[in-house]
Order: C-alpha cells, then structure tokens, then sequence
C-alpha cells in the first residue's frame, strides 16, 4: 500500500511567502538635464520632442523643471547620512482560500560596515505608536490583506568601501487549523565612495615681541572627489583645551565642481599655558567641514587629530 510522503522541511522553505517585502532609499531629486536642439531654418523634426518638459513655452536652457530620482540606490557618499524605508506588504489577497492571517509582523534591520566584522543594529522609525514600551514592540503589528508596515532606517556613512544592508522580516501565518512563524532576510550591497579629500600642513610662526605663546598656521586643501557640485556650508577648526584658532577664510560659501580644490587657512595660538605634547607632536584639534549637495542634502566629515611636531 503507498504512503503519502509527508512533506518535509526544506518544502515548506520553498513555500511563497504570504509578508514581501520592498527596501527604497530615500534621496533627494535632482533637476533633470536635456539636450535640446538648436533651431534650424530648414525642415527639421519639432524642437519641442527633444525637451525633458515639453511645455506652450519651451526653454533651451541645459536645465528642466522636471525633478529625477536617483536610479537603484544611486551613490553613496562618506559623511552623508544613508536613510531607507522598509515595507512590509501582506500579499494576501481578499477571498483568497485557505484563508490566511497575518499578524505579529517585526522588521529588524542591520548594517555590516568594512571595519566590522559583527553587524551594527539600527534603530527603525517611527515606531507604531508614540507610547508604545518594550514588550509592544516585541510583539509586531497585524496586517490585514494588502495592508503594509512601514518604517524608516537611517545611518551615518563614516568609511569608505562595501556596505550591506541586511533586512529581517518575521510573521506569524495563521489557518483555520494551524499556525506556524515564518521570516526571511534579504540584503542589500553598495558603496560608500569619498566625496571630499583633505590635505593639512601645520607650520611655525614667529612669536610676538609681547608673548612667548608660540603660534601655527594650519593650511588645508578640501578637493570636491564626487561626481557631484557641493556648496561648501562650514569649515571649523574645533581646538582643544589651550588652543584658539581664528579662521582667514571669509564668510562666503564656495560652490565645488567635481574635481575642485578650495584652500582654507586657520591661525592657531597657544591660550592658558598651551596644550600638552602627546609623542613629539602637540595636537590642536580636529577640522569639521560641512557641505549641502545641488537639492540640499547635506554631509558632514570630521577630520582626525592634527597638529605640529615639536622643535
């Protein structure tokens, strides 16, 4: 007599799941470029076709009003901030039979970084509910049929290389006979690239006749190594304990083009006795720069130590 095979694991792995999920990176839109035609006194194809907005009154100008999104995740930059939503979609349609319900829904996000090994994980926002506590938070959301669970992850990118987004989604399944907890992890891989280089030189300055607080003039070169225009929005030179420091750069912002080097020039004096050597070298502070990108998205780069040696 045959027997019916009962099904076994790795069947129930090949199952579709009833939850899908949908990962989006959350940019801001840039002005579309079009190439329009020049105007041409013969019979030519109409002008209008070769606009990204055709519009009663076209402009040849390189720039259209019409906004684009980045494709896939587009590019990643050091010191910007990554943010993505999360969508969690119950793919039960209604009527659909056995009948099926969702509940318990959680979405947990990782991001694995090149000078880790071990995952970092990140917070999710905004959480179901403004008063919810621990336990709450534990338990997940139910979903109807076609409803989503949305949520919103951010993290700082601070290093170059591979990055990884690894994203976990977990629900309880429900039939009129049986229940069961599924999940499933997808990941998602880009780049960080560096948007902006910075060269110091730190050199000696002459003392004044009525002090002997000795002084530096520290240079930097901040070069634009994206492929996109960036405003400067704020160079800092954040001193340590026995150092001040007096920028002689202005107050404009300078726009960077892709491949441009603006030069900036900090005077830094010894104030209350001066600061302590650390290994014949003797450490003024670190150097913050900020900048907003062409739709103002903004980045952020701090700098490591810097200093003079000691003579």
């Amino acid at each position: 007599m045959a027997h019916q095979r009962v099904p076994s694991t790795i069947d129930a792995v090949k199952e579709p799941h009833s939850v899908s999920l949908k990962v989006l990176r959350l940019s801001r839109p840039s002005l579309s470029i079009q190439h329009p035609l020049p105007p041409s006194p013969s019979p030519s194809p109409d002008l209008t076709a070769s606009l990204a907005y055709p519009s009663s009154k076209p402009d040849a100008f390189i720039l259209s009003p019409l906004l684009t999104l980045p494709p896939a995740f587009g590019s990643a930059y050091v010191g910007e901030t990554f943010s993505c939503t999360l969508c969690a979609n119950n793919e039960i349609l209604p009527g659909t039979t056995p009948q099926k319900t969702i509940s318990n829904v959680r979405i947990e996000a990782e991001m694995k970084i090149p000078s880790s090994a071990i995952p970092t994980s990140l917070p999710l926002s905004p959480p179901s509910s403004p008063d919810e506590n621990e336990d709450e938070k534990d338990a997940g959301v139910d979903l109807d049929a076609s409803e989503s669970l949305q949520k919103i992850v951010n993290f700082d990118l601070k290093e170059e290389g591979s990055h990884v987004l690894a994203v976990t989604v977990t629900y309880t399944e429900t039939t009129a006979t049986s229940g069961r907890i599924r999940t499933f992890r997808k990941l998602y891989q880009f780049i960080c690239k560096g948007c902006m280089v910075v060269r110091t030189k730190a050199g000696p300055l002459p003392p004044s006749s009525s002090s002997s607080l000795r002084k530096w003039a520290l240079e930097a070169q901040l070069e634009n190594c994206g492929e996109d225009t960036i405003c400067l929005d704020g160079v800092v030179l954040e001193t340590r304990d026995g150092f001040r420091s007096v920028g002689l750069n202005g107050e404009e912002r300078p726009v960077l083009m892709p491949g441009d080097v603006r030069q900036v020039c900090f005077l830094v004096e010894e104030v209350d006795g001066g600061g302590k050597e650390e290994g014949g070298r003797i450490v003024f502070g670190v150097l913050s720069i900020g900048w907003r990108g062409t739709m103002g998205n903004r980045g952020f780069l701090s700098t490591g130590a810097l200093g003079a040696k000691v003579t």
